[in-house]
């Protein structure tokens, strides 16, 4: 079947930005991802900053990450997106309330619903997936990768730094979908497909991707 939508969700360091930008490409498709922000944000008539500041805290990981002085990385390579920031998912570890409002929840899943019927799009990370989990046209992937070479990718002077920095994103992780959309435990059965970057280059990545989202 053709999928309109393909939503990525990823691990920090496993590669799924930089395939979500090669896929949009490919496809002729539209790459989404702070655009979600910016149109809850719409509706809701506030800043896209004060509504990111729900989702997520981005002070807190600017200091998490000048702190610990990020290196940068091979662009061709799978841990391409540590580069920026606001390429990872520190969602409210601590720092943010335990609840988030249920209208700001709304906001944001609403503003992932009207991008998705706009189609011809490529969503990448909110838990896209959780949300136009309903949609029969939407192709669902994972691109993750073992934390021990999440790790390495991150190119840190400090493996005991790196493995934390990875196992703060991946809690921040669990809590977002937790939070958000009330999943206490991400399965493999959440995605149509899942990617393992371990071993596999980009180009394979992507080859495998488009041999599903590519078909008509």
């Amino acid at each position: 079947m053709a999928f309109q939508v393909v939503c990525i969700s990823r691990t920090a360091a496993a590669g799924g930005e930089p395939l979500g930008q090669a896929l949009a490409e490919r496809l002729g498709f539209r790459y989404v991802d702070e655009e979600v922000i910016e149109r809850g944000a719409e509706r809701a008539r506030i800043t896209a900053e004060e509504l990111a500041s729900i989702e997520r805290k981005p002070p807190v990981i600017k200091r998490v990450m000048d702190a610990i002085g990020l290196a940068p990385v091979d662009k061709n390579s799978m841990g391409g997106l540590v580069r920026r920031p606001m390429d990872f998912d520190y969602y409210a570890v601590r720092g943010l309330p335990p609840q988030i409002p249920s209208d700001h929840r709304m906001l944001i899943r609403q503003a992932i619903h009207d991008i998705a019927a706009e189609g011809r799009v490529v969503i990448v990370a909110h838990a896209a997936s959780m949300a136009l989990a309903a949609r029969t046209d939407a192709l669902r992937i994972l691109v993750t990768a073992s934390p021990e070479v999440r790790a390495a990718r991150l190119d840190l002077k400090s493996s005991d730094e790196a493995k934390a920095v990875i196992a703060r994103d991946d809690e921040g992780r669990r809590d977002y979908l937790q939070r958000f959309y009330e999943v206490p435990r991400e399965l493999p059965t959440h995605y149509d497909l899942v990617l393992n970057t371990d071993k596999l280059t980009p180009d394979q990545v992507l080859a495998i991707v488009m041999s599903v989202a590519g078909a008509t």
